[in-house]
């Protein structure tokens, strides 16, 4: 007999014959049709293995590459088995993929690529050789297993590139409201900071070490079984400060679809490709809920929460 989920178990979990109908949404690309037209790939996943795909997509259609690929480990994703290769071996592949989406990418696009901290200096060389590499991300998980002869693993890395000296970047879009511990006034009046009925607080500035993010898990909407899954939350800084609206958003290993489906929810278009037909599933399943919810946990009236805050009645119009 299958499990029965609690009621309050959201997690995505769709075979591909329960899924089927969300799979016969996504795009399959042939050579056969070469030129593709723009309009054909906007706003689909498209199924299939990337490096085969990316020959076919039209030149210069996206503002926003966000790559999530395989990590160097051994791991099981879906279908497809990866194995740990040398650091060489995996430079390679880095530099086989990323140069294949290069051209697809408009002259001021911006480039996120995520990492672990195996592979982080492997993908740092490889972007180096053909964009200017700004800064690096680094993103702490609250999940992960203990290691008795190491230290946890708890963080992630993004390193953020741009293919020219002029890039599109809105720090405003991105502030964090963080809870202030020892306010200051001045003249008797907060300075710098807001006072509330559940707290004092002040919009930051990020920095480049997001401790804010909180991974999906099982009473989440965006939750799903993808081992790998990146939060909304962590995908709507990137979109948020490096595209505009109506922008296109890239992602050539798009998984469970938290790319496409934060894209959607902010306003941007999006391309996805995945090899996976289960998780094209999940994509369009998530997508379809999109429609409806355009909520994103942790982010509320343009500003970015602290991990586990909710804002409340008297936060949310605060600016």
């Amino acid at each position: 007999m299958p499990v029965q989920k609690s009621g309050r178990n959201k997690t995505i979990n769709l075979s591909v014959g329960e899924g089927a109908e969300y799979l016969d949404r996504c795009l399959t690309l042939k050579r056969s049709d070469i030129p593709v037209d723009p309009d054909k790939v906007l706003d689909r996943t498209i199924h299939g293995d990337c490096l085969k795909i990316m020959p076919y997509l039209p030149e210069g259609f996206a503002d926003l590459l966000i790559a999530d690929p395989p990590y160097n480990l051994t791991k099981d994703f879906g279908e497809k088995h990866y194995r740990k290769v040398s650091d060489e071996e995996y430079m390679e592949y880095t530099d086989r993929w990323l140069r294949r989406a290069l051209p697809l990418l408009k002259p001021e696009a911006t480039v996120y690529v995520c990492c672990d901290w195996q592979c982080s200096s492997a993908i740092e060389t490889v972007l180096k050789r053909y964009l200017h590499v700004r800064n690096r991300i680094t993103w702490q998980r609250e999940k992960g297993r203990g290691a008795l002869t190491n230290w946890k693993n708890g963080m992630e890395d993004i390193w953020f590139a741009t293919k020219k000296g002029s890039y599109t970047f809105h720090v405003e879009n991105v502030m964090v409201r963080r809870k202030v511990r020892a306010p200051y006034r001045e003249g008797g009046r907060p300075k710098d900071w807001e006072e509330t009925e559940t707290g004092n607080f002040r919009n930051t500035y990020p920095s480049n070490f997001w401790d804010d993010i909180t991974v999906p898990y099982w009473s989440m909407q965006e939750n799903t079984t993808h081992p790998a899954q990146k939060p909304e939350k962590l995908l709507a800084k990137l979109i948020l400060a490096s595209s505009d609206p109506g922008d296109v958003v890239f992602d050539p290993f798009v998984g469970s679809g938290s790319t496409s489906v934060t894209a959607k929810k902010l306003g941007r278009h999006y391309v996805g490709i995945e090899r996976d037909a289960r998780y094209c599933i999940y994509t369009e399943k998530r997508l379809e809920m999109a429609e409806t919810d355009k909520t994103i946990q942790g982010y509320s009236n343009g500003i970015f929460w602290e991990r586990n805050a909710t804002p409340r009645r008297s936060d949310v119009s605060l600016t």
